[in-house]
């Protein structure tokens, strides 16, 4: 008899919803079977079984909110004794330091932060992060663990190194880094009870608070902008659009602008970088991530070597992908692991603006409206359309040369888009 515990169907999970069980009481299920569906903060995904047994309880309801990871949701008898639900091409399978009863996927990292007071009880940690723990000199009392039912494992040990958690004498400097900034209620800040409707915070839009307010404070950023005239590839785009009528595909000046973004970076591939403890990454690949609005936030699937794929595949990819994604329909790797981002709100008349960075992508590009606007050509007053560009760079990876080199090849590529071809 096993606990199926709450899986964690992507990186940023903390909770989900229990949308749908596909089983009941009584019912067999066998390893691949579909017993029932999760709505995560990015999508609504499927949860199968990894072993074969009977459904003894339904520990969760269906349509329960809030569930959080590693809660058990359901119980299985079988002749394995062990059963848990694996998400399908999500989270990797516990590794071998988690108890063998327990299979399912283990939660995402959280970070580590010293709990409010320790007492003199044994911490439940895998031998290996014990032993890691005693070779680094950690405190395992100080360390917030992220394996099944709060036990300490080794990436827990790996994240405490990086941030100088657990170290002898670091708990109250740990508490207070980790402390949240505690937010005044609106009626400590003047604003009556009863003024106002209060919308409860779903799992992405708590997710999109958290991340967002980490990177706009850990990152030291800045913004490069510049002005691109766009009538050649206005102009370009409406000869593609009637080569491939024929087709049904009609590219938008956004995919142009996926196009050459991922061209720039190949130019300039010190800007296609991430920052991590170990060194810069440099990406082989220009895998685009676009921001697609849904019901409830954001989310940002990716074009994969963007700078291999035609116009024409990039419209198609971009399509799909955005549709699935207000769906809630899309895997989590289509939405995960990209190297830089593009924002487009030029369809709103937005004219310029800053977007905060997607880490650890090292770049994002904010895209405004395309405007016709005087200009001055060889001394003379002329009119052209105009769309105005922000680079938001990540500092430790990418400096003000580098972004400048390549927010410029950017717009070479996109004044001239017959460069593209070359």
């Amino acid at each position: 008899m096993t606990d199926i515990l709450m899986p964690a169907l992507s990186p940023t999970m903390e909770e989900g919803i229990l949308a749908k069980w596909h089983v009941k009481v009584g019912d067999t299920v066998s390893a691949g079977d579909v017993i029932a569906e999760i709505e995560t903060d990015k999508a609504t995904m499927e949860v199968e079984a990894v072993d074969e047994g009977t459904i003894e309880a339904i520990l969760i309801e269906a349509g329960t909110e809030g569930v959080k990871v590693n809660t058990p949701i359901a119980r299985l008898a079988g002749e394995g004794g062990s059963a848990a639900p694996a998400p399908q091409k999500a989270a990797e399978p516990a590794k071998a330091e988690a108890p063998k009863a327990e299979v399912a996927p283990v939660a995402a990292p959280a970070p580590v932060s010293a709990p409010a007071a320790s007492s003199g009880a044994r911490v439940a940690a895998s031998p290996l992060a014990r032993r890691l723990a005693e070779i680094n000199k950690l405190d395992l009392k100080l360390l917030k663990g992220t394996g099944p039912h709060g036990r300490v494992i080794k990436r827990d040990i790996e994240e405490a190194l990086k941030t100088g958690v657990g170290k002898a004498g670091s708990a109250p400097a740990a508490a207070a880094a980790s402390e949240p900034r505690k937010v005044q209620s609106l009626e400590q800040l003047g604003i009556a009870p009863g003024s106002y409707d209060l919308v409860p915070l779903d799992g992405m839009r708590k997710v999109i608070a958290r991340r967002l307010t980490d990177s706009f404070r850990d990152i030291p950023h800045f913004p490069l902008t510049i002005d691109i005239e766009i009538d050649n590839l206005l102009a370009a785009r409406a000869k593609i659009n009637t080569a491939l009528e024929s087709q049904g595909v009609k590219v938008s000046v956004n995919d142009i602008v996926i196009k050459a973004v991922a061209l720039a970076l190949k130019q300039v591939p010190e800007a296609n970088a991430s920052f991590t403890p170990e060194g810069i990454a440099m990406h082989h690949n220009a895998d685009i991530a676009m921001a697609v609005a849904i019901d409830g936030g954001l989310i940002t699937p990716i074009i994969r070597k963007a700078e291999t794929k035609s116009l024409a595949q990039i419209a198609k990819e971009t399509k799909d992908l955005a549709g699935r994604a207000r769906d809630r329909k899309l895997k989590p790797e289509e939405f995960q692991g990209g190297t830089f981002s593009v924002s487009n709100l030029g369809m709103f008349g937005i004219k310029q603006f800053a977007s905060i960075i997607n880490e650890p992508q090292g770049c994002i590009l904010s895209v405004g409206a395309g405007e016709q606007r005087p200009v001055v050509k060889g001394g003379q007053l002329a009119v052209a359309t105009v769309m105005t560009v922000t680079l938001t760079c990540d500092h430790r990876v990418v400096d003000g040369s580098i972004g400048a080199k390549y927010i410029t090849a950017l717009k070479d590529l996109l004044q001239d888009p017959i460069k593209m071809l070359a």
